[in-house]
């Protein structure tokens, strides 16, 4: 119901003002920017010290690739084990 209202008298603004508007839009998708202050900046600069302790782009994907192959393994083992399970308890009771 309220965004119904809301588009109703987005509308009705849009019909009478369509520059006020679109400013509008604009500025409730962007919130409100502020440029970030000394202390920010030198925040964000890059630090020669902490080099060594940055992951790489290179090596974080390897890294992540090795642990997607794992995770596969470990599912196939899994389905593998399900699989042997089911079947030795087939045997078992046509044996019977």
């Amino acid at each position: 119901m309220a965004s119904l209202l809301k588009r109703s008298a987005f509308s009705i603004l849009r019909a009478h003002h369509p520059q006020a508007v679109e400013g509008l839009v604009l500025q409730s998708r962007r919130q409100l920017h502020v440029e970030p202050g000394a202390r920010e900046k030198a925040l964000l600069a890059k630090d020669p010290a902490l080099e060594r302790f940055k992951s790489y782009r290179k090596s974080a994907s390897r890294i992540r690739s090795i642990g997607d192959y794992l995770t596969i393994a470990v599912v196939a083992g899994c389905c593998y084990e399900i699989y042997v399970r089911a079947v030795t308890r087939e045997e078992a009771r046509k044996s019977k």
